[in-house]
């Protein structure tokens, strides 16, 4: 049996528990958004290396390596067929890249894509460069980081296109650990 003092001390502490709850399921939620993902694959979008961007006549055009990018156990299936040393028998640092088409593509960047980073050089000191999952930047930001290459050459990650109807309308840095 309760007393009415009881009652009223046990109220506020199941509100707490409560609130507590609620606060513990958000803040995993968020924390689960702010880890890596891999980029969910559609035959829209490409794993490529850029080779290059200009911008001419309001008119942005990227040239594509397209690859095929490997994560987790198919990396480690990737890297035992092409890599064939018995030593060796997983991916290093759980992707591969395969690469065995080397076309290049020049495809049309829409004004309006959207573009997602991972890592880049934000302020100018190279140092201060950390991990933003998916930070979203504006396309004329994106070109200004793949042409200036002389402290960090972005081109060197990969990255997925997603292609409509032979515009690039999103592009997301691949991060490699």
């Amino acid at each position: 049996m309760l007393l009415k003092g009881e009652n009223a001390m046990k109220k506020p502490l199941l509100s707490a528990l409560v609130v507590m709850i609620v606060l513990i399921q958000f803040g995993a939620a968020s924390a689960k958004d702010d880890a890596y993902q891999p980029v969910e694959a559609s035959p829209e979008t490409h794993a490529s290396y850029i080779e290059s961007i200009t911008q001419q006549d309001g008119k942005i055009t990227l040239v594509a390596d397209y690859i095929q990018w490997f994560e987790g156990e198919e990396a480690n299936e990737q890297f035992r067929l092409h890599e064939q040393d018995p030593e060796m028998t997983e991916a290093p640092d759980g992707y591969y890249i395969v690469n065995e088409d080397e076309t290049l593509t020049e495809l049309e960047v829409a004004a309006d894509a959207e573009v997602y980073m991972q890592i880049y050089n934000r302020t100018g000191v190279i140092e201060e460069a950390d991990i933003i999952w998916n930070e979203q930047i504006d396309v004329e930001t994106f070109v200004a980081l793949i042409q200036d290459n002389e402290e960090w050459d972005l081109r060197d990650f990969p990255y997925h296109l997603t292609v409509k109807d032979d515009k690039i309308i999103k592009i997301v840095q691949q991060y490699i650990p």
